[in-house]
């Protein structure tokens, strides 16, 4: 009985959500909140001709860590999950942080902002947070975490895409030098995960909205696909816009605990150097974190 009741309750839940996600115009805009934080950390290294950003890209699961479920946690549940993200994000001083399936105050999820409480337990004082999905009982998206300014900050949410849920990315500009040198845009996406062509849709829509940009990019996130899936999509992707990543067809790096599979990216232009790239080992969600240190140069862009 506890189960059919619990299930209705998701049910309405989907459906008044769902109804007001496709009513509700895309949003084409984002603010960048400020946290306060205890210590700056993880600073960039610089010398005369480039800097070093220590980059990583993560799929929080709505705070539900690894397990199958995401339904109905409690507030200091996953507050412990996040916790454990906080924990790694330490130790590991990422100076931007991409993530996704970021909620904002969900009631399957404690009812509480995600990013900001992250951002609280892990020192950064800057976010960029995009709701994609928007309705009632349920907000989240995908958001940038750093330890210095951003600017230029957007999110867009993708055309809809029924029968699964809204998704989209959000983008800023950090620098790693003085002034224009050394400016760099940051991306945190989420691409569908149920059909090739819905995703193939998506990325054509952020190949072209990033493209005027003009400036390098750096494109983290999760994309449902691996590197030669659905025809090479996401190499085509990369192709298009001069983005490489490491090693894309190597065995080792896969990012999805069930799948198997490597789902999650970092991609950079190619006059940003690749220093060091590769899959950590801590189970904080059903995917694995990725980190890489980039080298951007600051004396020639």
């Amino acid at each position: 009985m506890l189960s059919c009741l619990i299930a209705a309750c998701l049910i309405a839940v989907v459906c008044l959500s769902l109804s007001a996600i496709y009513d509700s115009d895309r949003s084409e805009s984002a603010v960048v909140a400020q946290h306060p934080v205890s210590s700056p950390g993880g600073k960039v290294g610089t010398d005369a001709h480039r800097a070093v950003l220590k980059v990583m890209t993560l799929n929080l699961a709505h705070g539900r860590k690894h397990k199958a479920a995401h339904f109905f946690k409690r507030a200091a549940t996953v507050e412990r999950n996040l916790d454990d993200v906080a924990a790694v994000l330490r130790r590991e001083t990422p100076h931007i942080v991409a993530v996704q399936e970021a909620d904002r105050p969900s009631v399957w999820s404690g009812s509480f902002d995600h990013v900001s409480y992250l951002a609280g337990a892990a020192g950064y004082a800057f976010s960029i947070h995009g709701e994609h999905v928007d309705g009632p009982g349920l907000s989240y998206g995908t958001a940038l975490l750093s330890r210095s300014r951003i600017d230029n900050a957007l999110s867009v949410a993708f055309k809809a895409s029924w029968p699964t849920f809204t998704k989209g990315f959000v983008a800023g500009t950090v620098y790693v030098g003085q002034g224009a040198a050394g400016a760099v845009d940051v991306i945190s996406v989420h691409l569908d995960f149920s059909r090739e062509s819905v995703r193939g849709d998506q990325l054509n829509e952020m190949a072209q909205r990033l493209s005027s940009r003009g400036r390098p990019l750096i494109v983290m996130g999760d994309f449902n696909c691996d590197w030669d899936d659905g025809g090479a999509m996401l190499a085509a992707f990369a192709k298009k816009l001069g983005l490489k990543t490491d090693r894309p067809m190597a065995a080792g790096l896969e990012t999805h605990s069930l799948l198997e599979k490597r789902i999650d990216w970092i991609l950079l232009s190619r006059e940003l150097e690749i220093v060091s790239y590769r899959r950590l080992p801590d189970l904080l969600s059903d995917h694995r974190a990725v980190i890489a240190e980039v080298a951007i140069p600051i004396d020639g862009l």
